[in-house]
């Protein structure tokens, strides 16, 4: 494992060629931290043949609604919803465009995972909020 802390990123590598990279806060961090890691490998007299294939697989981000949410009202309106309290504390939502999963809690937090690019955590932030505004599942603070 390789710990770098600009941008403050954890990275895998594999004998293979295939590097696992964590912790970038955005997708420029991860181009960034990758260009890195090759000059450092360069450095070290490691032979870089090709230029890096860069793939994003998952992106994390969490968000906030700014208003409470009922999660009975909107386990029970929202289709596809699973809410089951006494196994876990937020309403999961899979949404199939952008193909996300949303884990949305009472608080108005809500944790989007899932997404291949910043852009599609945007749009379910805006979709889920629209659809629970007007479900009428959202407690004003």
């Amino acid at each position: 494992m390789l710990r770098l802390n600009k941008p403050k990123t954890a990275t895998l590598i594999f004998s293979s060629g295939k590097m696992v990279c964590t912790g970038a806060k955005s997708e420029s961090e991860v181009y960034k931290a990758v260009n890195s890691i090759i000059k450092l490998l360069k450095a070290h007299g490691i032979e870089i043949k090709n230029k890096p294939i860069i793939e994003i697989q998952n992106v994390v981000a969490s968000a906030n609604l700014k208003a409470g949410v009922d999660l009975e009202r909107a386990a029970f309106l929202l289709e596809g919803a699973m809410y089951e309290p006494e196994q876990f504390p937020g309403l999961i939502y899979r949404m199939r465009d952008p193909k996300v999963v949303l884990l949305i809690f009472s608080s108005g937090k809500v944790v989007c995972t899932g997404a291949k690019k910043e852009e599609q955590v945007k749009e379910a932030i805006e979709k889920i909020y629209n659809k629970l505004k007007e479900l009428d599942v959202l407690i004003e603070r």
